[in-house]
């Protein structure tokens, strides 16, 4: 007889991250052991320092408060799905917040000891754990927490410096086999594979590859009248059959085609002869794949003669991009490699224009991409930000000077937005004359800025100090970054307005940890992700790492980890902010790429658990770095 209780627990639990990803025997299993707990309005389930239960919780129904300190002040508010009390899973310390019930509440109390070894077995349920713990731990990879789930936990193997992306990409094979026998006629294989529209045709027995034919096979052996039409396949079929199993990569499929000097691989379900067929590889398959390799972008990028066939590129670019996420390459590694593609298309872009110019470049210059491309984090094509520097020239000759590289601007400008960058609305563009500038007039302005930071000032400095050189002369680059870094020394209190202009994005969050949305306008009750949870980060790193005249490191993760470098007793809570900068551009770009658009703005309502989790993970850190600047600079100091 069914336990009709327990099916409705697993019946509930299926639907919530982790539970969701494991089996239906297992959920059932496992909610055969769990206690249901009914719990009053303000009743404690566990008390600050108390020790470790023996379950963690799901909140079934109703709503929990986690607080802390004592003034008890709501750390977060758990709702239907939440989990809460995982310290005694990860940890074995006495609780750190106090778990009481905000409201009448059911809970579904998970036995650890029980629930352990599915977590340990199913790495997709331990990360979720994790990254859950981490969410009131600040950080997922925080060395005080680093190991506890696992008895030994599978490092992360970085992708060595050298290794080809290649090597990373799986290979996609059809698995709409045409099979058949070795007793089967010549004559009826050639009719199949042209019905069927197939270059091979493999030979099986029992559902396992013992042979293959494919057109040259029947080209060399039959059509030459070397055998007659009625010969059978085991007497023209190559044997024994290359086979690979299906996580097969374009590397090795690449490799084992030239050595053997064949153009077909036979996938098979454990890689052996001696499995089951699930599908066929030809070189013409290879070649679709390399079509998307960055290698081969690149090359490609880089003989483009029009504007429009980079335009097409680009839409590679973004199947590339879209199958990186898909197959999970870590994050860091996707924003180096789209960013050198995207940086490709628009030095490339820069060399057309200058062909389209009737003279070259009277002196030295160099194109500056600000804002997100600066910092390499532009992986969905997004509105432009860029600017022109030029050599010194005498006053005579500035205005003819000025006058060539805006009519080289407004070329790049165009070509940039004819394979879909749009333009940028406060026309943040080197066809602006006032982004179009020698040297020495950079410089002034550049001083007018720091030495009168109003909040133009600020605003203006915070888009072009995420500057970084796309073509020209590094040295006009390298002279502009020092004179930034004389000047500020100089001003100190600049860091004070820059710091103060950090902390203007609005909290992520409100009362209760809920999700703040938009109020009113085109994007009314949606969550402004760029606004809300990534400005807050990139405008923190940017005035610290200023701070410390640290230059060529732009990316924002990566200039908090230079930051962690340079502060060990603040590694923690920078690595942290590294962590959810990666988080949250990733988090952007897939729901870019869902919805075709900037991925700016997130109908909350319409995401996952697991998707809210992963979101409200990064607040409570963006709430800390934002308060470490604000003491960091004195910025109450303004305020007075």
């Amino acid at each position: 007889m069914k336990n009709t209780i327990s099916h409705r627990v697993a019946d509930f639990l299926k639907n919530f991250p982790p539970f969701n990803v494991l089996g239906q025997s297992d959920l059932e299993t496992l909610a055969e052991e769990i206690t249901i707990v009914y719990k009053e309005k303000d009743s404690v389930i566990f008390a600050e320092n108390d020790e470790p239960h023996t379950y963690f919780y799901v909140v079934n129904k109703g709503a929990v408060a986690l607080k802390k300190g004592s003034d008890k002040s709501v750390m977060d508010m758990c709702d239907e799905g939440d989990i809460f009390g995982l310290r005694p899973l990860m940890a074995q310390e006495n609780y750190k917040m106090t778990a009481k019930a905000h409201e009448e509440s059911i809970l579904y109390a998970i036995p650890i000891n029980i629930f352990k070894p599915y977590a340990q077995k199913n790495i997709a349920v331990g990360n979720f754990l994790i990254e859950s713990f981490a969410s009131n731990t600040r950080n997922p990879y925080s060395k005080s927490h680093r190991g506890k789930l696992y008895d030994e936990v599978p490092e992360i193997n970085p992708v060595a410096p050298n290794t080809h992306v290649l090597d990373l990409q799986s290979v996609q094979y059809s698995k709409k086999l045409v099979t058949c026998t070795a007793t089967t006629s010549a004559k009826t294989i050639a009719k199949r594979m042209t019905e069927k529209k197939v270059g091979a045709m493999l030979v099986v027995r029992d559902k396992m590859p013992i042979g293959i034919i494919t057109d040259k096979d029947l080209r060399n052996n039959i059509v030459t009248g070397k055998y007659p039409i009625t010969t059978k396949a085991k007497e023209i079929m190559v044997s024994p059959v290359i086979t690979y199993n299906k996580h097969l990569t374009i590397t090795q499929a690449q490799m084992a085609m030239m050595k053997s000097n064949i153009s077909h691989l036979c996938i098979t379900k454990d890689g052996t002869p001696n499995s089951k067929a699930i599908g066929i590889l030809s070189k013409h398959d290879v070649m679709v794949a390399l079509g998307n390799n960055p290698a081969v972008l690149i090359k490609a990028i880089n003989r483009a003669k029009k504007i429009k066939s980079i335009k097409q590129i680009r839409k590679s670019i973004t199947h590339l991009l879209q199958d990186y996420l898909d197959q999970n390459i870590p994050i860091k590694l996707t924003t180096k490699i789209i960013s050198e593609l995207n940086d490709a298309c628009v030095k490339q872009i820069i060399k057309l224009s200058l062909e389209e110019m009737p003279t070259k470049p009277p002196v030295k210059f160099a194109w500056l991409a600000l804002g997100s491309q600066g910092r390499s984090e532009q992986l969905l094509q997004t509105d432009q930000d860029n600017a022109m520097v030029f050599e010194n020239v005498p006053e005579d000759k500035l205005i003819e000077t000025t006058d060539y590289f805006l009519k080289l601007s407004k070329l790049i400008n165009k070509g940039l937005f004819e394979i879909g960058y749009d333009y940028c609305p406060a026309e943040m563009m080197a066809s602006n004359p006032n982004w179009c500038l020698s040297l020495d007039e950079w410089k002034k302005t550049i001083s007018h800025w720091i030495i009168n930071p109003g909040t133009d000032e600020v605003l203006l400095s915070s888009i072009f100090f995420d500057y970084n050189i796309t073509y020209g002369d590094v040295n006009l680059v390298n002279e502009l970054s020092e004179h930034i870094f004389e000047t500020t020394k100089k001003y100190p209190i600049f860091y004070l307005h820059l710091a103060s202009g950090a902390l203007q994005n609005p909290s992520p969050t409100g009362f209760f940890r809920q999700v703040l949305v938009e109020e009113d306008g085109e994007h009314k009750d949606t969550f402004d992700l760029k606004r809300r949870a990534l400005m807050p980060l990139t405008d923190a790193a940017r005035v610290l790492i200023l701070s410390h005249s640290v230059k060529s490191i732009n990316s924002t993760a990566e200039r908090f980890e230079k930051l962690a470098e340079l502060e060990p007793n603040n590694e923690e809570i920078f690595m942290a902010c590294s962590y959810a900068t990666r988080a949250l551009l990733k988090f952007r770009t897939k729901q870019g790429l869902l919805h075709n658009d900037s991925g700016r703005y997130i109908a909350i309502d319409k995401l996952t658990k697991e998707e809210r989790i992963k979101l409200k993970r990064t607040f409570k850190t963006i709430k800390e770095i934002q308060e470490l600047v604000s003491v960091r600079f004195k910025v109450s100091n303004l305020l007075r």
